[in-house]
């Protein structure tokens, strides 16, 4: 395995997170392709629920955490503003765990216009509603993964890893 997007899968899998939904974003374009090749062939055990908003994501992937399953949301920053009242409401109360991978879109500024606020603000926003996060590095992949997971555990609350880059 040489790409990102692959060891992501692959330190994911191996840890049980092994079902998926979200919505489609250009960062996040090299998961998504995988999640849907892989989806389709039984041997790999990934499960894939495409979502048509990120609060749905939350909903799916908080009901696959209920059956018993563990899985992962993967959004645009600018979806974390319809999944506030999922997150709050449902999953920080009642301490429903998953994982978030979010495109940091407009991180360095220089991206499409709407997403300069959300870019500027995603960071207070997550600290605001108390869910942790990561900054992702394409060098430090599986620690990062692990670190959320295991921070996720222990607290049975969303965390979140920010990805900044295309992977």
């Amino acid at each position: 395995m040489n790409s990102t997007a692959e060891r992501m899968l692959a330190v994911l899998k191996e840890n049980g997170y092994n079902h998926f939904t979200g919505v489609p974003c250009s960062l996040l374009k090299g998961i998504f392709k995988l999640l849907e090749s892989k989806a389709n062939e039984v041997d790999e055990g990934i499960f894939y629920v495409p979502a048509v908003r990120e609060d749905s994501a939350l909903g799916v992937a908080s009901g696959i955490y209920l059956g018993g399953k563990k899985s992962v949301v993967l959004m645009q920053n600018s979806g974390l503003g319809y999944s506030l009242n999922v997150l709050t409401s449902f999953n920080l109360i009642y301490d429903i765990p998953v994982l978030l991978l979010i495109s940091w879109r407009g991180a360095y500024g220089n991206d499409a216009v709407e997403h300069d606020i959300i870019g500027a603000k995603l960071t207070n926003l997550l600290d605001s509603v108390e869910i942790p996060y990561q900054v992702f590095d394409h060098n430090r992949t599986e620690e990062l993964i692990l670190e959320s997971i295991s921070l996720m555990e222990k607290t049975s609350r969303p965390v979140a890893l920010l990805i900044k880059d295309e992977i």
